[in-house]
Order: C-alpha cells, then sequence, then structure tokens
C-alpha cells in the first residue's frame, strides 16, 4: 500500500514547481500530432485541463484557437452534420463562462453532446487537438472538461492517455468549503497569515512558500442525522471518481448504433454497479451497528437533514436539506405524476413480458438476456422515444424529486444539489435511497426469471476444498489531494504558466492492509474456470443469523478472473491490489507530468514505459479503490463470510449482439464480461433454490474484518501537545486525533465536574 504522505510530496513537487514550464516543449499547433506517441498526447491534453476555471495560460493553445476555423474545415469532421448543429448552437448562445456546469440540466446536457460529437468525430488527433484548443477559449470550462473527458474515453487515438482525476480539475466538489476558502486566502495573502491563525486552521507551509498543506480534518464536524457517520466513505474522493468514471464509459445520452455501444453489456454494467456500490455501502453501516436502507418514498417527510459542505466557484453554496422536509409539495407534483406513469410502465412491462415505446417497437422483457434492455431503460442509454437527444433516463427523472435547489428557469444559471452531480451524488443519503427505488424493477424483474438448476451451479469434477485469508485489518489513514487548481492564477503566474505555490488538501479516508485470498481446488481434469470471490455479512443489525437469499443482494463481488486448473491439487492465491477491476491510488498529476517530462519526482510509477494491456493505466478508467474492498470493521472484529465459486466458462446467456472482443480493445472488462456470458452477480443475482444451491464447486467460510485501533496514530508528531485535550463527539467517531487547546477556563471546569461526580 502507497500513501502519499507530505514528505514524499515535498520531494517530488520542488522539481516540479521549477520545471513545470518544460511542457512548452510539446506544442500544439507548429505540426502536425496525427503520429505522435501516447505520452505526447497525454501532456497535450493535460496542458488543456490546467487552472480550466481561466483562459489558458499556454500561448500555443491561444494561437490555435484563433487560427483554427471550424466552419472553414468542416470536411475535417467524419459528420459535417454534427459541425452544423455545434455552430447553430454556439450562435444561439451556450451555458456562460463562470457558470457551474450541471449533470443533470437536461439544457447544458444538450450544449455539452453537442461539444463532444465535434471532439469525437474529428477525423484524427489533429484535427481533434485543434477543435479542443479552439473550444477551451471560448466555451464554459466544466462542460468543456466533461465533454472532453467522454472524447478521450471513446476515441480510439486517445487509448492509453491517462487524465487527471477530476478532484485534481476542479477539487470544490471534493473539498469541504472551508479547506477551499483557507486555500484562496492563503494564496491571496502570499501566507501573510498570523501564525496562530494558521495553527489553529491546521495550515503547514514547507519548501519557501512553495507548499502549502491545509488539514482538511480541522474544519467543522456537523451532525444532521445518523448518516454522518459514513461521511469518511461516502465523501471519499476515490469512490466519487469512480462513480463519475462508470458514468463517462457508459454515458446514458450515446446513441447504441452511432457509438457502436449496442455490442457491449452498458446496461448490466451499470445496473450491477449500481447493485454492488449499494451492497458495499450496505456492509458499512453493518460496521456501525446500522440497518438497511429504504427506498424513497414520495409522500414521506424526510426526518434527517444533510449539509454538503460545499462552495462551488462562483460562490454559491450547494444548498443544505433541513430536517424535516416533506418530498412532496406544490412544485413537484407535475413531476410526482410523470414519475408514477413511467415506473408503472416499467412494473407492467415486466410482469407481462412486454413494453411498446412510442415508434411501435415492442420490447420483451421474458428471457434472462432481455435484462440489457431493461437496465438500459433504467440507468439511460436506450431512447423510449427512438431518438437518442430524447433519452427518458429513468434515475434522472427520479432525481428531480429530490431537486430543492433555487435556479431561474429563464437563465442559463443553475444551482445544483449534492444529487445533481455525478461527482457529489453519492454523498447525499438520500441518492442511495433513490438508487435502491430504481433497483428494485430490476430485482422485481430477476425474481420472475426461473431459480438456477444444479447444472447451472454445479461443475463436475471440481471442488473447492477450502479459502483462508491474511489478517484482515482496516484503519483510517491520510490522503493529500493537489487543489491547486481550484485556484486562480494573478497576471505573472500566467505569464510563468505555474502557481508560485501549491496547494494540498489533506483529509482522512478508510484503507486497509493489503491481504491475499488463498482458495484450495481440486479438479479431476486440466480445464478453464472462471473464479469468484465475494464478501459479505454474516449476522444483520439486530445480531441474527442471515440466510443465503437474505444475505444475496449484500454479497460484494471483490474478485472475478479466469484461471487454468491443472488436474490434481490447485492452490489459487490472489493479492487485494492485483484483483480484477482495482486500482491503487493515483498519483498526483504533477508527478505524472514531471516523469512525462523526463524528471525523476520518485513516485514509483513510471509512465514512459507503458505496455498497452489491461494495466493500470486502463484501470484507472473502470478500477475501484483497492483500498475499499473491506467495510471499516470492528476493533474487537466484525464477523462476515467469504463466498467462493467456481464454475465452468459459459457463453449464450446473453444478448446475440454482444462482442467480448469489442469490450477487451476498449478495456470496458467490468467482472466477467470479456471471458463469460454469464449474467454478472451469478449466482446471487436470482432467487436460490436451497435443495440445489450448495455444491463441491463452491464453499462459504467465515471471515473477521478488524479495525485497527488509530486513536493516536494520525496525529501531528511535531505539535505540542502537553495542554491538549481529546474532542470527542457523539456521532463523529473519528475524531479522536481532533485536538483542541485546553485554556485555564476548561480546566476549571474540568474540575469542577469532576468534584461534582465524586
Amino acid at each position: 500500500m502507497r500513501v502519499l504522505i507530505f514528505a514524499a510530496i515535498v520531494a517530488a513537487t520542488a522539481a516540479s514547481v521549477i520545471h513545470m514550464d518544460k511542457m512548452d516543449s510539446i506544442t500544439i499547433g507548429k505540426d502536425t500530432l496525427v503520429n505522435v506517441d501516447v505520452k505526447v498526447r497525454e501532456m497535450c491534453i493535460m496542458k488543456l485541463l490546467r487552472h480550466i476555471l481561466q483562459p489558458t495560460m499556454y500561448e500555443d493553445i491561444r494561437t490555435v484557437a484563433r487560427e483554427w476555423s471550424i466552419e472553414d474545415n468542416m470536411d475535417k469532421y467524419l459528420k459535417t452534420e454534427v459541425v452544423k448543429k455545434f455552430i447553430d448552437t454556439f450562435k444561439m448562445g451556450m451555458l456562460p463562462r463562470g457558470e457551474v456546469f450541471v449533470h443533470t440540466n437536461e439544457k447544458h446536457m444538450k450544449q455539452a453532446v453537442r461539444v463532444f460529437r465535434m471532439m469525437y468525430f474529428a477525423k484524427d488527433f489533429d484535427v481533434f487537438m485543434r477543435t479542443c484548443c479552439w473550444l477551451r477559449e471560448r466555451i464554459n470550462g466544466g462542460m468543456f472538461t466533461y465533454a472532453l473527458t467522454a472524447a478521450v474515453f471513446h476515441r480510439v487515438d486517445c487509448r492509453g492517455i491517462v487524465l487527471p482525476a477530476p478532484y485534481e480539475i476542479y477539487p470544490y466538489f471534493f473539498v469541504d468549503a472551508d479547506v477551499m476558502q483557507k486555500a484562496s486566502l492563503l494564496k491571496m495573502s502570499k501566507m501573510n497569515i498570523d501564525n496562530v491563525l494558521m495553527n489553529y486552521w491546521g495550515v503547514k507551509i514547507v519548501k519557501d512558500k512553495h507548499i502549502c498543506l491545509i488539514d482538511a480534518r480541522k474544519g467543522l464536524r456537523t451532525v444532521m442525522s445518523e448518516d454522518d457517520k459514513m461521511n469518511y466513505f461516502t465523501e471519499d474522493c476515490d469512490l466519487n471518481t469512480y462513480f463519475y468514471y462508470l458514468h463517462m464509459n457508459y454515458p446514458y445520452w450515446m446513441d447504441n448504433e452511432v457509438y457502436g455501444l449496442q455490442k457491449e453489456r452498458r446496461g448490466e454494467v451499470m445496473m450491477y454497479a449500481g447493485q454492488q456500490l449499494m451492497a458495499r455501502y450496505r456492509l458499512e453501516r453493518l460496521s456501525h451497528g446500522m440497518c438497511d436502507i429504504k427506498m424513497i418514498k414520495w409522500d414521506e417527510t424526510i426526518k434527517g437533514g444533510y449539509w454538503p459542505k460545499i462552495r462551488m466557484h462562483n460562490g454559491y453554496e450547494m444548498p443544505a436539506r433541513v430536517g424535516n422536509m416533506k418530498v412532496l409539495n406544490e412544485d413537484n407534483l407535475r413531476l410526482k405524476l410523470v414519475c408514477d406513469d413511467v415506473e408503472k410502465i416499467i412494473r407492467q412491462a415486466i410482469l407481462t413480458g412486454k413494453m411498446e415505446r412510442r415508434d411501435g417497437t415492442v420490447i420483451t422483457l421474458k428471457k434472462a438476456e432481455d435484462y440489457e434492455y431493461l437496465a438500459r431503460m433504467l440507468c439511460g442509454g436506450m431512447g423510449m422515444l427512438h431518438d437518442d437527444a430524447k433519452v427518458i433516463h429513468v434515475t434522472n427523472l427520479l432525481k428531480k424529486m429530490l431537486s430543492y435547489s433555487l435556479y431561474n428557469v429563464d437563465k442559463e444559471t443553475y444551482i445544483p444539489t449534492a444529487i445533481d452531480m455525478y461527482t457529489t451524488c453519492l454523498r447525499d443519503p438520500l441518492y442511495w435511497r433513490l438508487m435502491k427505488r430504481v433497483q428494485e424493477m430490476a430485482v422485481l424483474f430477476k425474481t420472475l426469471l426461473p431459480k438456477y438448476t444444479r447444472e447451472e451451479l454445479s461443475f463436475p469434477g471440481v471442488k473447492v476444498e477450502s479459502i483462508s485469508t491474511d489478517k484482515l485489518v482496516t484503519f483510517m489513514d491520510e490522503y493529500d489531494m493537489d487543489i491547486s487548481n481550484g485556484m486562480y492564477l494573478d497576471e505573472s503566474e500566467m505569464k510563468k504558466k505555474n502557481m508560485d505555490m501549491i496547494m494540498i488538501a489533506r483529509q482522512r479516508r478508510l484503507n486497509n492492509h493489503p491481504f491475499k485470498v488463498t482458495v484450495d481446488v481440486a479438479s479431476d481434469k486440466a480445464t478453464d474456470c472462471i473464479v469468484r470471490i465475494f464478501i459479505g455479512p454474516k449476522y444483520d443489525c439486530m445480531g441474527r443469523l442471515l440466510d443465503v437469499n437474505k444475505k444475496r443482494l449484500d454479497m460484494v463481488e471483490i474478485d472475478s478472473f479466469l484461471y487454468k486448473l491443472d488436474t490434481g491439487k490447485n492452490t489459487i492465491v490472489r493479492k487485494s491490489i492485483e484483483m480484477h477491476g482495482v486500482i491503487e491510488d493515483r498519483p498526483m498529476t504533477r508527478m505524472m507530468m514531471d516523469k512525462d517530462l523526463g524528471l525523476d519526482t520518485n513516485v514509483g510509477v513510471d509512465v514512459r514505459d507503458r505496455v498497452m494491456v489491461d494495466s493500470w493505466w486502463h484501470k484507472t478508467r473502470r478500477g475501484f479503490p483497492s483500498r475499499l474492498l473491506l467495510p471499516l470493521g470492528h476493533k474487537g472484529g466484525m464477523e462476515m463470510q467469504m463466498f467462493v465459486i467456481v464454475s465452468p466458462v459459459r457463453t449464450g446467456l446473453t444478448l446475440p449482439t454482444v462482442d467480448m472482443t469489442i469490450m477487451k480493445d476498449r478495456r470496458t472488462c467490468f467482472w466477467t464480461t470479456c471471458v463469460d456470458t454469464m449474467p454478472l452477480g451469478f449466482p446471487f443475482d436470482r432467487e436460490i433454490d436451497y435443495t440445489c444451491f450448495f455444491m463441491p464447486n463452491m464453499l462459504f467460510t467465515d471471515i473477521m474484518v478488524f479495525r485497527k485501533d488509530m486513536d493516536l496514530a494520525n496525529m501531528n508528531k511535531d505539535v505540542d501537545m502537553s495542554n491538549m485535550v481529546m474532542r470527542r463527539d457523539d456521532l463523529t467517531i473519528f475524531d479522536k486525533d481532533m485536538l483542541m487547546h485546553m485554556s485555564y477556563k476548561d480546566v476549571m471546569l474540568m474540575s469542577v465536574d469532576k468534584m461534582m461526580r465524586m
């Protein structure tokens, strides 16, 4: 496990502060960029995304933006009608620069899709980059970032490019408002702030004022509901990045035929990803003794409030939700009728086995492979109106019922709630309840399918003999996030193409010690197989033993892979950091850039030595954080269960159009989609028949997840603690490392309280 600690940042960024201007050695516009290698292409993208809130600092980008004419180069795009539509939209007026681009605002998204199509249908990388330079200087920064990210994900000539993490491009959605405020004040004052105040804020300045670290743990801890116990998980920057990149892999507005996505299991992947996130969330709740979440009801009153603590770059705060809020009101009554009608149509289609669209097309929902169609309707990507610009996105439709923000329908200005953005929706406890409402429709469909038979579950001649793991230990550690791109550069910094200082926010996050899973399998023949490893609860929140049907939707698939069994005993060892679909920590973008420029920053990842395979560089676009594989657990150990099933490689239970070769080529191999066509979640995706479920090729085993006692582990060792005491809150259980100075008055009050207890 690698943790970015402050000492490493000081060493790694010392060269970065001096040498970032070497990016000018890679110039956009002088020569054609058609045949440049992946490193040069990546650096070009990096330049476009630096300080996205301001006009670019690079003269080559400004020159290309001035000289390139989209209207005069329509022949350089694969579809001229795409260019014409964008030009019409641009001339009519688009989202102004400086406004916040919102993922669920239909007007914003319609414009963003037209921007994306301009980028996507550029004939080659050179035209693509010139188009991006033109757009970078003219359209809204958030919209540009969204469209560019989608284009890099889906253009063939952008494969291998690693984008900066979204929390580095636009840190406002990932860091509390007080941290961004402190960073702005420190930059504006050039660090000339009272030392006592800086110590109180948890600010540390090193390297001749080149690096400023702000301890986000020093902020206000709010408790508006019991769900605030989960903030360390729901506000995790890597978890929210994972969810945002899921959307980028399969944007709901992408037409299947145009972009070739009909040959992939996009609907099933998105639905299963949501179900797995829900299962992982429930395991985290069990660590705190909290019971399962209940789906949202439109006629209920939400007791607990929610405060996202996010302020956007334009100064507007994300609205807080007060307690005892009624979901249904006079403003969303009409929308509630639409939601009811859409849900009724889908549920009726599931029960009757078919649904007719407006164009007369009949969709059947009877067989196992029809689940893909249902999932695309629920998660987007399948237009009920036979028009990709008019997709009825059921999840986003239901989101609007909870959109209590203020906005002006006649203007572009829109103040988003946390639930409106793919980068922040996991923060809001209501979103998880909304996800459950959507997923219940998918569960209904699966309930009506036949249960798996003995033949489908078994693997003749194969037996799982034992499962063992290392000691499973979790803990809270520190993570340092570069928030410099959220700061505005002054004139001198624009000329130098670099900030005078680097702003770092230190946050706390859940982590686990690396572990390995060992599975002993006996086989009477040499054969290929699929190994799936799950973890799940053993008891519910009341301490009652769960049967397999009660907990099947709470089983989290931590690993699944293709394996070749030999005759006799096979010992399969899987390390946590090597499990399929997980990713280690992302290095800071400035460190990657320095590596690309040939500077030695000692970050442990050599970007000059890339292999175009299913490597770390492709996992960044779909990888789940390896440090979140395990729930928090208990200090004395939280009893859970691990399940392993070894199955033969099967085909046939999926859409006839699915092409595994395309998914492998695009590196969209989520779970077993590229090696097996059994439904994702097998064997827990359907109700279980106890009489034929427990077969020799599968095995449950008990495991314990321990939470390391870190009461004193994260304290700053250089702070004088002689007159400090621990600050403890009822619900914020991880604040044991939060220290406060003890005044003379505090000592007297404590003495009085002690005497009264005697």
